[in-house]
């Protein structure tokens, strides 16, 4: 995902969703999953937390993704470094 679709993929996302960190949006999800899965919900609440529960992971997944571009970016400047061991023979 390229810099420029994610920040729209953001914008997309309710404002109150938007400003989750990954642990608060992961957390909400879990809770959403486990109140579906107790049926505790009438119809028209079970498909507005599953509707919910589909921004959430939408933002969990944004989220990782960020984390592994900035993993990837990490990795290519380590091994742009010259190794100081290899140099000092």
């Amino acid at each position: 995902m390229d810099n420029e679709n994610a920040k729209d993929e953001t914008q997309q996302l309710p404002e109150d969703i938007r400003a989750l960190g990954y642990e608060e949006a992961r957390d909400q999800l879990f809770s959403i999953v486990q109140t579906l899965e107790r049926n505790q919900s009438g119809l028209e609440e079970s498909i507005a937390l599953w509707e919910r529960s589909e921004l959430l992971a939408q933002r969990c997944e944004q989220w990782l993704d960020g984390a592994r571009e900035r993993l990837d970016r990490a990795l290519e400047r380590q091994q742009d470094v010259p190794d100081e061991d290899a140099s000092q023979e």
